[in-house]
């Protein structure tokens, strides 16, 4: 039996650094995404500035979750060609990381030159990435036997 305390064990695992990493931006972005329709509604400006510093996280963030589920596919599969759920995981996630940077690139022009064109966007792409996040995480939940 493997021991769970082990730090060989915890770090070099074949993908248990994504299944901890990708936790952080799904919260982070959905938080902000919360934070940032709750902000216009109220028009309480801390509420912007705290969906916006929860959207930059999970920017950050979602670089790491990303590059460690390719990792995860290489260590894992041993480079296998994509098919299936994983092939649906994999592009689902791509797209989740394109909107979640997107979403922060918007935020980030818009507290940089003021509201603009492109702020009128934000919500549906805001909302498209949460819906993206939940069906990656989703099929993710079912390629690590999660659900099974």
């Amino acid at each position: 039996m493997v021991n769970p305390f082990d730090l060989r064990t915890i770090l070099l695992a074949r993908h248990a650094q994504h299944v901890v990493l990708v936790h952080f931006p799904i919260a982070l972005f959905i938080t902000g995404v919360i934070l940032d329709l709750l902000s216009r509604n109220a028009h309480k400006p801390g509420l912007a500035r705290a969906a916006y510093l929860n959207i930059s996280i999970a920017a950050a963030t979602v670089i790491p979750s990303a590059v460690t589920g390719l990792l995860a596919w290489q260590f894992a599969l041993e480079g296998k060609r994509l098919k299936g759920l994983l092939l649906f995981h994999v592009v689902a996630a791509s797209i989740a990381v394109t909107l979640v940077i997107a979403s922060w690139w918007v935020h980030w022009r818009s507290h940089k030159s003021g509201p603009q064109a492109l702020h009128r966007i934000l919500v549906p792409v805001e909302l498209f990435g949460v819906a993206v996040i939940a069906v990656t995480a989703h099929l993710g939940g079912f390629l690590s036997g999660v659900n099974f």
